[in-house]
C-alpha cells in the first residue's frame, strides 16, 4: 500500500485524517525546515525554533503537500514548496507579534519578549530568505511567483490592518480585504502552489487556489470569533487580544452593527477612542454573543467553507479529496 494512503474512513471534520495521509510528506518538509534554518549565528536557530517547535497545525505547508498529491505528483517539489510556506509563515508570524506587541504565541512567550523585538524581525527576514531559496531550487519560476506575490500580499494586508486599527466603522468588504490578503492568500498560494509544482492541468491549478483561499477566509472569520469565545488554554494566545489591539474583526463589526445605537458610545470609547478599562472585553463578548453577532459570523464562515468543498469537485474521488472537504468542515468547527 502506498505510504500515504490510510485505512481510516474518513468523515465530516476528521482532520486528523489528513494529518495521516500526510504523514511521511510531513517528516520529509520538516527535516528540510530543520536543515534550512540552521546558521552559525547562534540566536537565528534557537529563535526559529522557539516558534517551530511550539508546534501549529502545519497546515499551510500541509496544504501544499495534499495538493500535490491530488494531483497525482511524481516528483518530490512539493517538499520544497511546503518548507518555504511555512518559513514564510514563521516570518509573519515573528513579524506581527512584535507590530501588535502579542504575550503569547502558540502557547508560548512570544519570541521578541525572549530576544528582543529587533532580533526577531531579522530572524523573520532571515527565514524569507531561506524560503526563496528553497523555491528557487524547485526550478518552477511558476511557483516562486506564486509564494512571492503572496508574501507581498500579506505584508500589504498587515499594513492595511494596522492602518485600520481602532476604526469602529470598518466596513465588513473592507474586513474580508483584509483577511484575504494577511491570511487567505498564503493558504491560496500553498494550495496552487503545490499543484503547480505536480504539474497538473490549469483548471487543477485554479480549483486549488480558489479552495485554498476560501478555506484561508473560513479558517480566519473562526479564528476571530473564538477570539471572542475561547480562552487563552485553548487559543494559544490570550483571548481578547483582537479587542485590546483594536483590531475590527468580523464578530465586532457585526455586534457593533446589531446593537445600534444603544451601545454605541461603549463602541466608540473602546474602538475608536483606545480607552478600555477592565471589564471591557467581556461586556463587548456578552454583547456580540447575544446579539446574535457571532452566530452570524459563524454562518460567514460556513458559507466559504462550503465554497472550498465545491472547488474540488472536478476532481475524482480519493482519500486526498475527501480529507481536504474534512479539513474544510473542520476549519468552522474548531475550538482552538
Amino acid at each position: 500500500m502506498e505510504k500515504t494512503r490510510t485505512d481510516r474512513v474518513i468523515k465530516s471534520g476528521d482532520v486528523n485524517a489528513l494529518f495521516a495521509l500526510g504523514d511521511a510528506d510531513m517528516a520529509d518538509v520538516n527535516a528540510l525546515i530543520r536543515d534550512r534554518m540552521q546558521s552559525d549565528v547562534a540566536v537565528i536557530p534557537a529563535l526559529a525554533d522557539h516558534l517551530i517547535a511550539a508546534g501549529g497545525k502545519r497546515l499551510r505547508p500541509l496544504l501544499c503537500v495534499a495538493a500535490a498529491r491530488l494531483c497525482e505528483t511524481t516528483n518530490d517539489n512539493h517538499h520544497k514548496l511546503a518548507a518555504a510556506v511555512e518559513f514564510i509563515h514563521t516570518a509573519t508570524l515573528l513579524h506581527d507579534d512584535v507590530v501588535d506587541s502579542s504575550q503569547l504565541r502558540r502557547g508560548k512567550v512570544a519570541a521578541h519578549l525572549i530576544w528582543g523585538a529587533p532580533s526577531s524581525v531579522l530572524v523573520g527576514d532571515y527565514l524569507f530568505a531561506r524560503a526563496f531559496e528553497l523555491m528557487v531550487d524547485t526550478d518552477s519560476i511558476e511557483a516562486l511567483g506564486i509564494l512571492s506575490r503572496a508574501s507581498g500580499v500579506i505584508a500589504e494586508g498587515e499594513v492595511l490592518q494596522l492602518t485600520r486599527a481602532y476604526d469602529a466603522a470598518l466596513p465588513e468588504s473592507v474586513y474580508i480585504e483584509i483577511i484575504s490578503a494577511k491570511t487567505a492568500a498564503l493558504f491560496a498560494a500553498a494550495s496552487e502552489s503545490g499543484a503547480v509544482g505536480a504539474k497538473a492541468s490549469r483548471a487543477q491549478q485554479a480549483a486549488l487556489k480558489t479552495y485554498g483561499h476560501a478555506l484561508g477566509l473560513a479558517f480566519q472569520i473562526q479564528d476571530d470569533v473564538l477570539d471572542y469565545g475561547s480562552t487563552a488554554e485553548a487559543l494559544g494566545k490570550n483571548a481578547g487580544d483582537d479587542f485590546a489591539e483594536g483590531k475590527a474583526t468580523l464578530p465586532l463589526i457585526l455586534g457593533i452593527a446589531a446593537t445600534g445605537d444603544t451601545e454605541a458610545a461603549f463602541w466608540e470609547r473602546t474602538i475608536g477612542k483606545r480607552t478600555q478599562a477592565e471589564g471591557d472585553f467581556e461586556r463587548a463578548r456578552q454583547l456580540i454573543i447575544d446579539s446574535g453577532a457571532m452566530a452570524q459570523a459563524v454562518e460567514k464562515a460556513k458559507a466559504y467553507a462550503s465554497e472550498a468543498k465545491s472547488a474540488l469537485s472536478i476532481f475524482p474521488d480519493s482519500d486526498w479529496k475527501t480529507a481536504l472537504e474534512a479539513l474544510a468542515d473542520y476549519s468552522v468547527s474548531r475550538t482552538k
